[in-house]
Order: C-alpha cells, then structure tokens, then sequence
C-alpha cells in the first residue's frame, strides 16, 4: 500500500511539472494578466489560452529598436522567438519538431528571419537563475499597424509534448505613436503628459532641470551683492545660468 502510494506521488509530481508555464513576459506588457509565480496561460497557441485581458497597448514607430524583458520560471533548454502580424491568426505556425530522447527534440532556428518573424534563437538555455533578461529587436522599417499581435514563443527541448509556450503583447506601430510604452501605464508610456504637468520621463528631466536652475540662481542672489543679484535676476529672466567667475584682486 505504501509502495502504491509513493509511486502515485511521484507520478502526479511529474504531471505537475510538465504542466507548468515556463515564462514570464515583461516588456512589452502582455495581453493577458500572468499568474504566479509561473506566467500562466500560455500552453495553448498563439498567446497562451482563455485568459484575463490586460487591455494593455503598446505604441512603437516603424524600424523602432524596441526592448523584449523576459524572464524564465521553469527551467528547459531551449530558444525563443518573436514575431509581429496583424491578427493572432496571421502570425506564423509553430516550428515542426523533431523527435529525440524525448517528443520535443529539436526545432530549427532561423538565422535570417523576414517577417512576421523579427528576430529567432534568442535566450538558448535560460534557467531561472538568469532572472529578467532582455534583448533589442528592431521592427520592419516602413510597416504600420493597429493593434496588432507581438508574439514571443518559447521552444522547449528535452521535454514531452506540449514543446512550445507562448506570450503576446498588443502594439501599435506608427509614425506618429508617441513615445514607446504601455498606453496610460507610466511616464512616457505611450501617453502624451500635458506641459506643466507633474511626471517623468522628458518633462520630468526637464522639470527637474528648471528646478536646479532656479536653486543655483536663488543661491547666486542669496551670496552676491546688489549688482551680482540683479545680473543674477537678468540672467533667471533670460534662461541662462552662469557661474559666477572668481573674484580676482
């Protein structure tokens, strides 16, 4: 009776392990909401299975150097690739397998991709250990799109069927997209920040830049004399921020 039990347990833990997702997505931000710690759905293609939509957009310019964050959860050796098409529908199949020591053996890489597919035989043999990696791929110069579907799709090899798992994003490309991010997820993330409003990214370098300047100049007026804090008022009318030189004599 113990033998029984044992050999079930062992049994149900292997099922468990194939199972799990693998990876987790994290740039562009994923159409669906990723379950802990594994990054679930994402058996089922082309992105993953039944899930919880994230609503999340993605804008990009056509030939954009943009950024893939991933991280693994489950290690297998293997590769990633990634792909771009209007439709989930239009993305390209899965790669045909070949059988080795296990059902998922071997998938080819190609070297020269062309579109749908931007770029494969990314990440080779990650384990969890490597934590969040990331690599640039750049988007088909001239192309443009409306919500389209970005897919990064994980071979697995040394491992039973199912060999592949898959995430996707929802992107637009276009010339006139505002700076590249999620849509309404941060600063400089796809929405445009009103002038003079609070915020990070270029109004915020640019805020903060103004705020030192007017430090410097508040302590140039605050140590100099009457001339020196009107040449200092001038100078904060005018924009222009300058040292004071070294008093000679």
């Amino acid at each position: 009776m113990t033998r029984t039990l044992v050999l079930a347990s062992i049994a149900l833990a292997a099922l468990s392990s194939t199972a799990l997702a693998h990876f987790r997505l994290d740039e562009p931000a994923a159409s669906l909401v990723q379950g802990q710690p594994y990054g679930d759905p994402q058996k089922v293609a082309p992105c993953g299975g039944a899930g919880t939509a994230t609503n999340a957009v993605t804008n990009y310019q056509p030939g954009q150097m943009i950024t893939i964050k991933l991280a693994e959860t489950v290690s297998h050796p293997g590769h990633y690739r990634v792909s771009l098409a209007q439709t989930e529908g239009q993305l390209p199949p899965e790669p045909v397998v070949t059988a080795g020591s296990t059902a998922c053996g071997s998938a080819p890489i190609n070297a020269n991709p062309t579109s749908p597919v931007l770029a494969d035989g990314l990440f080779v043999n990650l384990v969890p250990g490597d934590g969040q990696r990331s690599v640039q791929v750049r988007l088909p110069p001239g192309q443009s799109c409306n919500n389209c579907v970005l897919q990064v799709l994980e071979f697995m090899s040394s491992h039973s069927a199912p060999c592949f798992y898959h995430h996707c994003a929802i992107v637009n490309v276009s010339a006139t997209a505002p700076d590249a991010g999620p849509v309404g997820t941060g600063p400089d993330a796809g929405a445009v920040t009103p002038p003079g409003s609070a915020g990070g990214g270029c109004n915020a370098a640019r805020d903060s830049h103004g705020a030192s300047s007017l430090i410097g100049m508040l302590g140039v007026v605050m140590l100099g004399g009457r001339g020196r804090r009107w040449r200092a008022v001038k100078q904060l009318r005018s924009g222009i921020v300058v040292r004071d030189r070294p008093r000679v004599g």
